[in-house]
């Protein structure tokens, strides 16, 4: 299943919605919004997406791991909207054979969903508003 939301989500749920009697292994990926960031207090966030791209990236995606790794069923969920601290914002759920498949499957979506999936992130701190530009393994880019 993939899914842009502005509503949350119950990891359990989707959890069990992907578990089957033929999985050894379900690696689950929760991203939240994190109260810090490029060392500024964040106190909530805003997050926008062209969805009808989106979507058809992140099922591209989806296709790219079940193609590439032994996975039986995955699940990717990104909200939109306005999160406060601690709210979750992406989850991706794989279900696999074995745990190296399903840890090799969640790392690919992640970082491809990152490079490739057309979501904007606008930090809101006590000395104003940032757009997150963009993430390259790891390394962040701001701008006021």
């Amino acid at each position: 299943m993939i899914m842009i939301t502005r509503d949350d989500f119950s990891i359990d749920e989707v959890v069990n919605k992907v578990k089957s009697p033929d999985m050894g292994a379900i690696v689950t990926f929760l991203g939240t919004v994190r109260g810090e960031s490029g060392g500024q207090v964040v106190e909530r966030m805003e997050i926008q997406a062209y969805e009808d791209v989106a979507l058809r990236q992140l099922k591209r995606i989806e296709g790219e791991a079940l193609k590439k790794f032994d996975v039986k069923k995955m699940t990717i969920m990104h909200r939109v909207g306005v999160l406060n601290v601690s709210d979750n914002i992406l989850l991706i759920v794989v279900g696999a054979s074995h745990r190296d498949d399903a840890f090799r499957a969640c790392r690919f979506v992640l970082e491809e969903l990152k490079r490739a999936v057309p979501l904007w992130k606008k930090e809101y701190t006590p000395s104003g508003d940032r757009w997150v530009l963009g993430e390259s393994y790891g390394q962040r880019q701001t701008r006021r």
